[in-house]
């Protein structure tokens, strides 16, 4: 669509607002401070210098740690800025662990700019006797790393340990902008005891050594490199990587590898300048890409100066927060937990939200937390979305759903990073999750969550998923009605009716991960009119056009075994929607039929974690 003059009436009406609320400018500036080191970022940002003495650094990224390793549903945030430089030694190297909530980041304008001589590791939780036994990373959640190179250097450490540097996480949990050189990266950890699971990740503009992919049960890299990859277990996907595994053995090796990503952008990076200026960068959307966006110089895009940006904290008016973004700021959410009573809200072309630190937006009183108008070029990134215990319509809304959106197809609003939450840490309730009305969106990495434990509310057992069902409330995960949208690293898990509904025209996903929900307590509970249950993956009758690349849909009916879902997959028959690489998978209890309309077997207690494969739908 072109812009008319709706987008004239915007511009005088923003006329208006500028004269009635210019006596606050100022106010919002303020709040905005100039860069002045860690405290422009808030009190739960670090930020290292390389003169600091290694064990200083080191005794506080150690103190977080022990603090959010096991901190699953806790309220705390963290981020943690390492300036340009070498931090570390090959006598004394700078080790860091990361748990929950808690990003750790470079401020070099290139990944090369910032040198950690040690590891950066994630090691599973172990769960049982007392923390001994039942060791996996299915619930390593909600943390990241970025922008930085890690020169692997295991001194100090016994010989499991020296073998990698591991990153043995699961969902919401993103790798990016990275340069890992030395020993090799395991997305696993065997050194614990067993079983040693874990169950999807991201990884983008990354060059990796040789990847031991290990338990990993479904995984994105995304225009990267690696100079090898060792398994797959039921899923894993390449697009735009070089050194990526052949597809041609699938299912027995199930690869899916794109040698171009169709539409990529690479998620916004804060760095400082020589001067000690903070800027951050965003990087402009590519078409038909491989390898790394930094291999020639800095990533195309635009720098934009830190006092472009209002900086919000927790507790912040979100009547400054809109005012600031009315008056064309763009807003940076230091870490923390918002309470959002209305809608942020996002109007002009081009603005940019980035959270640090997994920055949490908690809806009030049934609010939409964010709320994206239909213009071309928004990044929302780096940002998490809980539900609030009463019904929201939506968590985050992108474009009208009805009426006019404008936008660009060489300029996409882009979601990076952004997660969603519905119930855990309380019960939560919203109707849908992710909304995306505008056309030419690009999704990059999201995890779309219906809580299935947690802390208040979720009793262990069948009378607690009861319980569940009828109070943690989540009907729908991410319903898609804009066309020509692209979504790299779709998760959506655990909602009560189609987690994923694709209404858009010409659609394409590349890697989808889906386990339906936990707890319907009875068949009755688990119907689509008389179809019994809903798709993990529905494309709409309307559509003419979709690809969607290597996706997975899981069943666990814990509540009830004897539940039935007709497909994991629900489309139309037409010549231009297509599947390729897609699977059902049984992880021991209830059933799913078929793998899609009809078609493909049964996924059911006999096929336990093996999974019912179509190379592709329709059959060529």
């Amino acid at each position: 669509m072109r812009p008319g003059r709706r987008l004239i009436g915007r511009a005088l009406a923003l006329s208006l607002v500028l004269t009635t609320v210019a006596a606050g400018t100022a106010t919002a500036a303020a709040a905005s401070p100039p860069p002045s080191g860690g405290s422009t970022f808030g009190p739960n940002v670090t930020v290292f210098d390389p003169s600091m003495p290694v064990s200083e650094i080191q005794a506080k990224l150690d103190a977080t740690h022990a603090a959010q390793v096991d901190a699953e549903m806790a309220p705390n945030r963290y981020a943690f800025m390492f300036k340009p430089g070498t931090y570390g030694t090959a006598e004394q190297p700078l080790q860091i662990k990361v748990g929950y909530y808690t990003e750790i980041i470079g401020l070099g304008a290139a990944p090369t700019d910032v040198l950690i001589n040690g590891k950066v590791e994630v090691y599973n939780r172990c769960l049982a006797d007392g923390g001994t036994s039942n060791c996996l990373a299915l619930v390593n959640f909600w943390r990241g790393l970025s922008n930085l190179s890690i020169n692997i250097n295991s001194a100090g450490q016994d010989g499991c340990r020296g073998s990698a540097n591991f990153w043995a996480v699961s969902q919401a949990v993103s790798m990016r902008r990275l340069n890992i050189t030395g020993a090799n990266l395991s997305l696993m950890d065997y050194c614990t005891a067993g079983p040693q699971y874990a169950s999807g990740g991201f990884i983008a503009d990354s060059k990796l050594p040789f990847v031991v992919s290990g338990s990993q049960q479904q995984w994105l890299t995304r225009n990267s490199e690696v100079a090898g990859w060792s398994n797959a277990v039921w899923n894993q996907v390449f697009s735009g990587v070089v050194g990526a595994p052949d597809e041609s053995g699938f299912p027995a090796t199930p690869y899916t590898t794109l040698a171009t990503t169709p539409i990529s952008r690479e998620k916004p990076y804060v760095y400082v300048d020589a001067k000690g200026k903070y800027f951050v960068r965003v990087p402009s959307a590519q078409k038909n890409t491989s390898g790394v966006s930094w291999a020639n110089g800095m990533t195309p895009g635009r720098s934009i100066p830190l006092s472009d940006f209002y900086v919000a904290k927790p507790g912040d008016s979100i009547t400054k927060i809109n005012l600031a973004l009315t008056l064309g700021k763009h807003l940076l959410l230091t870490p923390g937990v918002y309470d959002i009573p209305r809608s942020i809200e996002v109007r002009w072309p081009n603005q940019v939200v980035l959270g640090l630190g997994l920055a949490t937006l908690t809806a009030v009183n049934g609010s939409i937390p964010l709320d994206v108008a239909g213009v071309p070029g928004v990044v929302i990134a780096g940002v998490a979305i809980d539900a609030g215990t009463k019904e929201s319509p939506v968590l985050l809304r992108v474009g009208k759903e009805h009426g006019l959106n404008f936008s660009d197809p060489g300029n996409p609003t882009t979601l990076s990073d952004v997660y969603f939450r519905v119930g855990g840490p309380h019960i939560g309730k919203a109707d849908t999750a992710l909304q995306v009305n505008s056309d030419n969106v690009l999704i990059d990495h999201t995890w779309v969550w219906r809580g299935d434990h947690g802390v208040e509310g979720f009793t262990e057992g069948v009378n607690g998923d009861t319980q569940r069902w009828r109070t943690n409330i989540g009907r729908y995960g991410a319903v898609i009605n804009g066309d020509n949208v692209t979504a790299t690293g779709l998760f959506v898990e655990h909602f009560q009716k189609y987690n994923t509904v694709w209404n858009g025209d010409k659609g394409t996903t590349i890697l989808y991960q889906n386990e339906l929900p936990y707890d319907p307590p009875t068949q009755a509970d688990w119907m689509n009119g008389s179809v019994k249950g809903y798709a993990g993956y529905k494309v709409g009758d309307k559509v003419r056009t979709h690809n969607l690349y290597g996706a997975g849909v899981y069943v666990f009916n814990q509540n009830n075994p004897s539940i039935h879902t007709e497909n994991g997959f629900e489309v139309p028959n037409r010549p231009g929607v297509k599947l390729h690489h897609i699977m059902t998978v049984n992880l021991s209890a209830g059933v799913i039929d078929h793998v899609v309309n009809g078609v493909g077997e049964a996924a059911d207690t006999t096929k336990i974690g093996a999974p019912v494969f179509i190379t592709d739908y329709p059959a060529p």
